[in-house]
């Protein structure tokens, strides 16, 4: 048997690198509350030329829902036939992208007037979309994100995303940030910030709290939506059936 000396040692040495792979934990910090419906079961989330497009969740319920942030007023609103469960939703040119959850259906849209171009299929699950200038990105609610081609959805790349050596599955609705991608994990309070390139996690975004239970429908009522104004430079999250989108201030990435 080592001697006790010996094993104490390894045991440090382990803790010691098990630490070395935890990410850091980042607070936020609420600037602004705006009004959100608690009839949308939030899926996909994005901000654009002043609005917030919202695609909702639930067959017989889903829609894209197109609101002013001000006053949570309905600006526009589209249907999606009640057999699909919508999910991930995402602008690209003058399109709006969507995908369904189980039904390996995605839908083209004109962005202005909801008309649908195009129809494609795809095999796995659908969860989140956000994309970069050439690329979008997706989730499937494993620990992997695929890398696809916006005109035909083929998939040209995957990274596994990772803590150390701990796989982070359950990745639900994206955003990409100058160069790094906001993950929600489902039925959780954090925010992953993941380097593209290697799927590492950079850090966590600590959301605990952000809602207070009491204000929460049930249990799926969890943190899902990241939104971003790239020329204000202001971040939102909001959730399932929250009543609130939340502008949150998060301290920089480190270099």
């Amino acid at each position: 048997m080592p001697h006790p000396k010996l094993l104490f040692a390894i045991f440090v040495i382990l803790l010691t690198t098990i630490a070395a792979y935890s990410a850091p934990i980042q607070p936020c910090t609420v600037l602004t509350k705006l009004p959100h419906s608690t009839e949308n079961y939030t899926e996909g989330f994005f901000y654009r030329d002043g609005r917030f497009y919202e695609g909702t969740g639930r067959e017989g319920h889903s829609a894209i829902v197109v609101s002013d942030p001000l006053t949570g007023k309905v600006l526009q609103r589209h249907e999606i036939p009640p057999q699909y469960f919508g999910e991930g939703i995402i602008d690209f040119g003058p399109n709006l992208i969507e995908w369904t959850w189980q039904t390996h259906i995605g839908f083209v849209f004109d962005r202005a007037t909801f008309r649908t171009l195009a129809t494609f299929h795809y095999d796995g699950e659908g969860w989140g979309i956000t994309r970069t200038a050439t690329e979008l990105i997706t989730s499937d609610g494993t620990s992997t994100l695929r890398f696809r081609n916006p005109s035909n959805f083929a998939e040209t790349r995957s990274i596994s995303v990772h803590d150390g050596p701990t796989l982070i599955d359950q990745l639900n609705e994206l955003e990409y940030i100058d160069g790094v991608i906001y993950a929600n994990i489902w039925h959780s309070d954090r925010i992953a910030r993941i380097d593209p390139r290697d799927g590492h996690v950079i850090d966590w975004i600590d959301c605990t709290g952000l809602l207070p239970d009491d204000q929460k429908i049930d249990a799926e009522s969890v943190l899902n939506g990241i939104a971003y104004d790239a020329q204000r430079h202001r971040l939102f999250v909001t959730g399932k059936q929250w009543p609130t989108i939340f502008e949150i201030k998060i301290p920089p990435i480190s270099k």
